[in-house]
């Protein structure tokens, strides 16, 4: 088998944040081949919610995008986007929501919208879509991302998506849900203290505390007990290129 490469880490890494039983809402892309990977092995009880109404989805292929029919012909049911985000998100029935962005900040907040000052930006970018509501509503949030210095500054230019803003009393005085619990990236994994603040717990094998350091934008707190991330192992990889990604779409 050949080696693994830093996505597919990424993928594995994040399947293990799922739990069996969770409910959770699904993007597209690694976030999707992540969690299938974990309905796949350590899960089977995962409960797979798309944006676009899909209840317990169950694809049998790699879904193009939330809309794609393979989402629904396996799903327990399929209702109204609107009773999607309204029953399930905003009621907070969901545990976990991924979510990735352009700008993730010391405090997990996500900017999606602009690069550069919101009037006469660098960079307009697509926006928020649902990813407000899955930051201020699911009971953990899980971001995927590469790791560099442009997109981990110390304050984004732009909150799209709350994470702990001001710290974790003042999220939940804002009356928002849960927050980030961990940003999984291709040199290791982040972790918010009891302040609300980003720092190190994990490294991936290829990486070094002061390769991360480089590319974050603030000074990094590493976690007296940092650890190093397990490799995935054959099965995980031959799920992911043989079964979930099997043309390399999101993986290549």
């Amino acid at each position: 088998m050949p080696p693994y490469t830093d996505t597919e880490l990424m993928i594995t890494r994040a399947a293990q944040e799922l739990e069996d039983g969770d409910t959770t809402l699904v993007g597209v892309g690694v976030p999707n081949i992540a969690c299938n990977l974990a309905k796949r092995t350590h899960a089977p009880e995962l409960e797979m919610i798309y944006e676009s109404g899909t209840i317990g989805s169950n694809p049998s292929q790699l879904p193009l995008s939330i809309g794609d029919p393979v989402l629904a012909s396996n799903a327990k049911s399929v209702v109204p986007m609107t009773q999607s985000f309204g029953n399930y998100l905003q009621a907070g029935r969901i545990d976990v929501g991924f979510l990735g962005g352009a700008q993730i900040d010391r405090e997990g907040n996500i900017n999606s919208t602009v690069i550069g000052d919101y009037d006469d930006p660098t960079v307009r970018l697509p926006g928020s879509g649902g990813a407000c509501e899955i930051a201020s509503n699911t009971h953990r949030t899980i971001m995927i991302t590469p790791h560099t210095k442009r997109r981990f500054p110390e304050e984004v230019d732009f909150i799209t998506s709350p994470g702990y803003v001001g710290g974790r009393e003042n999220r939940k005085e804002l009356g928002l849900r849960g927050g980030p619990e961990a940003v999984i990236t291709d040199k290791g994994v982040l972790r918010f203290d009891e302040s609300g603040e980003m720092y190190l717990a994990a490294i991936h094998p290829s990486s070094t505390e002061a390769e991360v350091q480089e590319a974050t934008g603030w000074e990094l707190t590493v976690a007296d007990d940092v650890s190093e991330t397990r490799t995935p192992t054959p099965e995980e990889i031959a799920l992911i290129r043989e079964d979930l990604d099997p043309d390399g779409i999101y993986t290549e």
